[in-house]
């Protein structure tokens, strides 16, 4: 059951994180320029900078969580991400178009339950087959 339990755990942190890791890899750090640009349109200060900043929490905080490796703090990381994206890029409350609102809506609701994962990582750990799995008290 135990190990059970392990590769279980291992599948979910990596599961969960893919879409982090894709982010950073696969969109952000290729097309860095027109990311900055639709931050800047987007009324983020310092695009650039916190571009940087986003690609680090994305990189460092799915690399922990994935790897147990103080998966609380890889956790807070993505949570802080996450938090940040989801009042920038999914305000669904300020569009006017039905359609394009709905669609925001839905990825506002998808970040509120990856945030609802974060929240859980940061009180209970990153569970069995961490590279460091510190027990809660």
């Amino acid at each position: 059951m135990k190990q059970l339990q392990g590769i279980l755990a291992v599948t979910g942190r990596v599961l969960l994180c893919v879409i982090f890791l894709m982010a950073a890899v696969g969109n952000k750090i290729p097309h860095f320029s027109d990311v900055a640009q639709l931050m800047a349109s987007r009324g983020i200060p310092q695009p650039k900078l916190m571009l940087a900043g986003a690609i680090v929490f994305l990189l460092a905080g799915s690399l922990s969580v994935i790897t147990g490796y103080r998966a609380r703090i890889g956790a807070s990381l993505l949570l802080v991400f996450l938090i940040l994206a989801t009042f920038y890029f999914h305000n669904f409350w300020a569009i006017a178009d039905a359609k394009a609102q709905q669609e925001q809506m839905i990825q506002f609701m998808k970040n509120l339950s990856i945030m609802g994962a974060m929240l859980f990582i940061i009180a209970n750990g990153s569970g069995p087959m961490s590279i460091i799995s510190v027990k809660q008290k």
